[in-house]
């Protein structure tokens, strides 16, 4: 028998469908590719090589039926880990970029999620370092869908050089047409990083590590309850911490920091959601602290219907 926790409902909050595409899906996507080729997809030493190699796979989905199968093969795995709510963001930025059809990619995603025992939200993120023209775009995209499944909008990628101060009206548009908000921050970027992100808006913050840098931001997190997508192998994995010791989520969570537990982009970094439990429990969280955490994933999720969801 396992541990409790892999057969616990869990809900997750901070998952990339194009993060999720895994060595055997990329084989059927691109079958001309050698398995040398596609084993260099996912070799990275550092965050800005993990987003060169999460733009490489982004390139094999041509078609939308190509990200149909990246959502079928995602919930399975999911349904697998026991994950019952997911709010799934899609790169959809990166569809306007490379000049595919945004609608037509959504409709696909949006029907091979149909009949899943997961029960799935979307959300539209832009990538921060194209501009705010760009990010006005995929928001947008994100509200004309927002009855169809699309629940919040938010921006990925390289903090430095898309700094979120920038994209204040963009998330107040998107605020005014019904949208939730979240952003990336604090991963590689400090703790003013998240000061931003919170200042234009963002409800939830994916990653946040770095707040643990400024008391002032922890107490702020703390007071508000405005909690932290965490996301402990994609930090290992990407340097963003140096080792699993060193990571700051206990201190968080004992300074009254709303806490999720997320995998990022799974295949990437070789995880599930189980997987990261068991990397809480390694830091020292008793089997009531990693329930608590397991509920706020429902508790924190953007969809009203998740709250029902959320296990004894």
């Amino acid at each position: 028998m396992g541990p409790p926790y892999q057969n616990w409902p869990k809900a997750e909050l901070h998952l990339h469908l194009e993060g999720s595409i895994e060595a055997e899906t990329l084989r059927e996507l691109s079958p001309e590719l050698s398995p040398e080729e596609i084993q260099a997809h996912y070799e990275f030493d550092s965050f800005l090589a993990f987003l060169r190699c999460f733009e490489r796979i982004t390139r094999q989905l041509r078609r939308p039926q190509d990200y149909a199968l990246a959502v079928r093969r995602l919930l399975e795995r999911l349904e697998r880990d026991k994950v019952r709510y997911a709010e799934i963001t899609h790169s959809a930025g990166i569809v306007l970029w490379r000049g595919q059809d945004p609608e037509a990619v959504f409709e696909a995603i949006r029907e091979a999620a149909r009949g899943s025992a997961v029960e799935v939200r979307w959300i539209l993120d832009a990538v921060r370092q194209f501009g705010v023209e760009h990010a006005a775009q995929v928001a947008e995209l994100a509200a004309a869908h927002a009855g169809e499944g699309v629940v919040a909008f938010g921006i990925g990628g390289d903090e430095a050089r898309g700094p979120a101060r920038d994209f204040g009206e963009v998330y107040r548009m998107a605020r005014s047409r019904g949208l939730r908000l979240t952003a990336h921050a604090g991963e590689t970027g400090g703790p003013d990083s998240i000061w931003a992100a919170l200042e234009i808006g963002a409800e939830r913050i994916g990653h946040g590590i770095r707040a643990i840098e400024d008391p002032a931001l922890v107490r702020h997190l703390a007071d508000r309850q405005i909690p932290l997508e965490i996301c402990l192998s994609s930090n290992l994995a990407t340097g963003a911490v140096p080792s699993l010791e060193q990571h700051p989520v206990r201190r968080l969570f004992e300074a009254g920091v709303p806490i999720t537990l997320n995998t990022d982009d799974p295949a990437l970094f070789r995880t599930t959601l189980s997987q990261e439990f068991e990397l809480a429990a390694a830091l020292g969280f008793s089997e009531s602290e990693l329930k608590e955490i397991a509920r706020n994933g429902f508790r924190h999720a953007f969809a009203d219907e998740a709250r029902s969801m959320e296990p004894d």
